[in-house]
């Protein structure tokens, strides 16, 4: 199928939802996890059960079969590269859809499921000769890593793939540079039996979360799309903002905030829910780059979005120690800061369009929904009640699972059926699979981190780059961390930023959630920052709009997520980190004009046009009013205020002028001239 970003919509009847086909055609493009092969026939069938039988083993060694750590990840990831092998072929270029899977890729999946078996069955005597290690292991541990290595080009992409390798010339090379980032050097059998026999490299902590916790929290999300809460979350958005100006855009943005909490991709979330809200935006008026940036800013925004944040707010707290209850409070303010910013943006370009909500035939009533519908809530509320309460990740997840089975029992329309549920174990394997191919290759940098000692000289080098700043090696930081980020699906990114990123921002002297809530904030928007900008590129493809400039709306509307970072890791008292009632609710209201500052200011339009010199004043005031303290509060107040007054007085020139003219608002379905 030619890709649709290369059909130019001439005529606005062509603008429509996408099909399943086209969706899929998507995510192929930019959704590197989603572009395996397809199958037909017996391999289709004999996919899916290896897929479900995948599944169920890894329920079983986190429930019934208990094993050693190093037994039990090496197990894991034998078999997520079996099955990689399987289903991603070695280029882009090749025929997905030829049914077939080369000769050499049965080889290479059963070497690198053998290269990792050989860890499990070898336990014993490798533990025996620590330190001493055979030829064979070292060749076997070669082959697993340059297996693994490969695994990661195919499925995650280049960018993590080349970070990784700078890494390993790192470790090698390293006693070859001047200064503070030289080392004693290592030789190529050291780094290669860290990285593999070590809790410090391939089988390291990043791989243990993944096999455990985040394994489990993505079968959840796949249980419950089963149960239909996707086209709930949707359906409830329709039903809140519909009506109101710009209402598709802003259903975009509620549906997103929604649905992502079940889904650990931006760009997963920006083409399920995109294939038919960008649509809406076009047919509305929106243009095509904005319509695809708010989808796409949305859909990243949900994956900050407390209770459960993309699944890392239950990572956060296990890898933290700090209570699940104060991460999500933490995460609450900075949240709503975010999706209020696009919302005002949103609102604001359609008051500059003069653009109008959706018929009202076509909005679900929001208490026939709660009625009909409430109970796929339930298994939510209660995976986040019992993290609240002390439960572990694991149990918690696991009852959560077999709850949505349960709810999904209580109406015909959402009941899950044997078939579902096979299902869902099956796309809960799909899932994954890149998940675990990002956190162990995160492994890997983790490793030559601990083996070269590389973190402290990445803070002192920071620091001593920022000549002293702190604000400065913030900037760095978060400039390593968009790059680490970029194309990783949203827990593995937690998860690299927890083990890499985040012990330089503690370094600093910023307290530890502050720490890991402004890198995982980071990377989670290397989604929407251009050049890589997946879920922008994604939005673009179905808006059939520019992907360069679909990612800079996006960053725009996003604005918030590179501001907000830096304002709680300096005061902390935007995360309601032992603060006071009053200071907390100053700082929501302070934060929220700040905010509506901003918007208008980027914007450009308030009660009418901005000019250029009152859009500086409008940022710069919005800015002084997001960062905590009296001075600044006062400031952005004032400089807010005058904007405003200045508005008022534009309005009244241009109308005496004749400039403002009453344009007859578009109807939802009639185009924009």
């Amino acid at each position: 199928m030619k890709d649709i970003q290369d059909k130019p919509l001439e005529n606005p009847e062509e603008i429509r939802a996408l099909t399943e086909d086209e969706m899929q055609e998507v995510l192929n493009k930019y959704d590197r996890e989603s572009s395996t092969r397809i199958f037909a026939g017996k391999k289709q069938v004999i996919m899916k059960w290896l897929l479900i039988a995948f599944s169920i083993f890894a329920l079983a060694i986190n429930t019934v079969w208990r094993l050693p750590v190093q037994q039990h990840r090496a197990l894991f990831i034998a078999a997520v590269l079996f099955l990689v092998y399987l289903l991603y072929p070695a280029g882009q270029f090749m025929d997905k859809k030829n049914n077939k899977i080369p000769f050499y890729d049965y080889i290479l999946a059963v070497v690198s499921a053998s290269s990792f078996m050989y860890m499990y069955i070898n336990f014993q005597g490798i533990v025996s000769r620590v330190g001493n290690y055979q030829t064979i292991d070292i060749i076997i541990a070669a082959i697993a890593i340059l297996l693994l290595l490969e695994a990661c080009r195919r499925v995650v992409g280049i960018p993590i793939l080349v970070v990784v390798l700078t890494f390993i010339a790192y470790a090698y090379f390293g006693n070859h540079l001047p200064g503070i980032f030289s080392h004693r050097g290592f030789s190529i059998e050291r780094i290669i039996s860290h990285l593999y026999y070590t809790t410090e490299g391939v089988i390291g902590t990043p791989l243990g979360v993944c096999s455990t916790f985040i394994f489990l929290f993505i079968l959840f999300g796949s249980f419950l799309e089963k149960t239909g809460i996707g086209q709930f979350f949707i359906d409830i958005a329709n039903s809140i903002a519909g009506r109101a100006t710009g209402g598709p855009a802003k259903v975009a943005v509620i549906a997103s905030a929604l649905e992502g909490t079940i889904s650990g991709s931006s760009v997963a979330n920006t083409v399920s829910s995109g294939s038919f809200t960008i649509p809406m935006m076009r047919k509305m008026g929106y243009r095509p780059e904005f319509a695809a940036a708010v989808e796409a800013a949305a859909s990243t925004g949900g994956q900050i979005m407390p209770p459960v944040m993309g699944a890392a707010a239950f990572l956060m707290a296990e890898i933290t120690n700090i209570p699940y209850s104060t991460i999500i409070i933490a995460a609450i303010v900075p949240a709503v800061l975010y999706f209020t910013g696009i919302m005002l943006m949103v609102h604001f370009e359609a008051k500059k369009l003069h653009l109008q909500g959706m018929p009202p035939e076509e909005i679900p009533k929001f208490s026939h929904l709660m009625l009909t519908k409430w109970h796929l809530l339930l298994p939510l509320i209660v995976l986040v009640l019992m993290m609240d309460n002390g439960y572990t990740a694991t149990r918690s997840a696991l009852c959560a699972i077999v709850l949505a089975i349960i709810v999904s029992m209580f109406r015909a329309d959402t009941r899950m059926s044997f078939k579902d549920i096979l299902s869902a174990l099956e796309n809960g394997a799909r899932n994954i699979i890149s998940v675990a191919v990002a956190c162990s290759v995160a492994g890997i940098i983790v490793g030559i981190v601990t083996l070269t000692g590389l973190g402290l000289k990445l803070a002192t080098g920071l620091l001593a780059l920022a000549s002293g700043s702190v604000l400065l090696a913030l900037f760095f930081t978060m400039i390593a961390s968009i790059i680490l980020g970029m194309g990783v699906p949203t827990t593995a990114n937690y998860v690299i930023m927890a083990t890499i990123t985040a012990p330089i921002v503690v370094d600093l002297g910023i307290p530890v959630l502050p720490a890991h809530m402004f890198v995982f904030y980071f990377g989670i928007v290397a989604d929407i920052t251009p050049p890589v900008a997946l879920a922008a590129y994604a939005g673009s493809a179905i808006a059939h709009s520019n992907p360069l400039r679909t990612g800079i709306t996006a960053t725009k509307l996003a604005i918030a997520a590179f501001i907000i970072p830096y304002v709680f890791a300096l005061n902390p008292s935007m995360l309601i980190i032992d603060t006071p009632f009053f200071d907390v609710v100053t700082v929501v209201i302070t934060s929220l004009i700040g905010m509506f500052g901003i918007s208008i200011g980027m914007e450009g339009y308030c009660i009418t046009h901005l000019p250029w010199l009152d859009r500086i004043l409008a940022i710069i005031g919005g800015l002084t009013l997001i960062v905590p303290g009296l001075v600044t509060d006062i400031i952005g107040f004032c400089l807010i205020g005058i904007v405003l007054v200045l508005q008022y007085f534009h309005k009244k020139h241009y109308r005496k002028k004749g400039i403002l003219q009453k344009r007859k608002k578009p109807a939802f379905n009639e185009p924009r001239e």
